[in-house]
Formats: structure tokens, C-alpha cells, sequence
């Protein structure tokens, strides 16, 4: 049946909704996809930029373009649990995400935070993540609102080019 609609398609996000790849509660090494996603070149898993505790990696189901995360290597889940090594690194980790994303994109804001077990949001409570997301007026427009929908203007492997080489 025909109708006045235009579609969109987003055929990756049906993994997100039916938790495919999802580790499940407490899963360590291979098992976690923040601790294996370090073993892998940073092309290939969307690796912003590497420190000595914390990485950079794009989201790859990003709230919006330019969306990232700050993960520890180190496998833990509570923000209280880092010691004070990592917690300065994820804090300029944290800091060089929004000059990068300001250089390549120039946000208007940042939705910065850490959410703490699944009742707060926690897709992967069981390793330690802080999202960067940069934000633009208008970019919660009728899309997302009416549609549940995203509309990213870029591949996620040429963001992630982008961000590497502003950082």
C-alpha cells in the first residue's frame, strides 16, 4: 500500500534494540566489548585516541554525530572505583573530546556523563563509560521526537578519522 511517507532506513540500530552483542551482566575480557575493543586497531574499532588508562572510541550507536565515549582499560563499573591515575586521565580525556569535536564539527554544547547501573541508563553497567555528545540547535527536532529516528550526515569510520586527527 502505497502512503505520503518517506522512509528512512536504519537497519544497524535493530542490533541496539535487541541487545545483540550484548555483554551480558559482569562480562570481563572478550566478553566486554570496552575491554576487547583496545586489542583491535583503532580504525577498526573506532578508536579516537589511546592514553595510558583511558581511550577515546565512538559510540556505535551514537545519540548524535560526533557522539563518543571515555572508557578505562581497566574493567570496572563504579566511577568511585578509579583510582586517582585514570580519574585525572578521563577527566582530560573528557577535555581534549571537546576540542576535537569543536575543531571538526563546532557543537554549540556537550551532553557530558557517566551513567551508573542499568536503572540510571547503563546499557554496559559492568564497564565504566562516560559519554561526550556534542549538540547543535534544533538537532532534537521532529526526527527523533515523532520518528525515533537519527538522521547521522556521517560514517562513523570518517568521524572517527576526523576526531583523530584533531585530537
Amino acid at each position: 500500500m502505497s502512503d505520503a511517507f518517506d522512509r528512512l532506513w536504519t537497519p544497524h540500530r535493530l542490533a541496539y534494540i535487541r541487545g545483540e552483542n550484548k555483554p551480558a551482566d559482569g562480562a570481563e575480557g572478550d566478553g566486554c566489548p570496552f575491554c576487547r575493543v583496545p586489542a583491535l586497531p583503532d580504525e577498526e574499532a573506532l578508536i579516537v585516541a589511546r592514553g595510558s588508562t583511558v581511550y577515546a572510541v565512538l559510540n556505535l550507536y551514537p545519540y548524535n554525530a560526533g557522539h563518543l565515549m571515555v572508557c578505562p582499560y581497566r574493567h570496572l563499573a563504579d566511577y568511585t572505583d578509579l583510582d586517582d591515575t585514570e580519574l585525572v586521565e578521563l577527566a582530560q580525556f573528557t577535555q581534549h573530546a571537546m576540542v576535537a569535536l569543536r575543531a571538526i564539527a563546532a557543537p554549540q554544547g556537550f551532553n557530558i556523563g557517566l551513567n551508573q547501573g542499568p536503572v540510571a541508563g547503563a546499557g554496559i553497567a559492568a564497564h565504566l563509560h562516560q559519554h561526550v555528545v556534542p549538540r547543535w540547535g534544533g538537532d532534537s527536532n521532529f526526527m527523533p521526537v515523532i520518528a525515533h529516528t537519527k538522521v547521522l550526515p556521517q560514517l562513523l569510520a570518517d568521524t572517527r578519522a576526523l576526531l583523530a586527527a584533531a585530537w
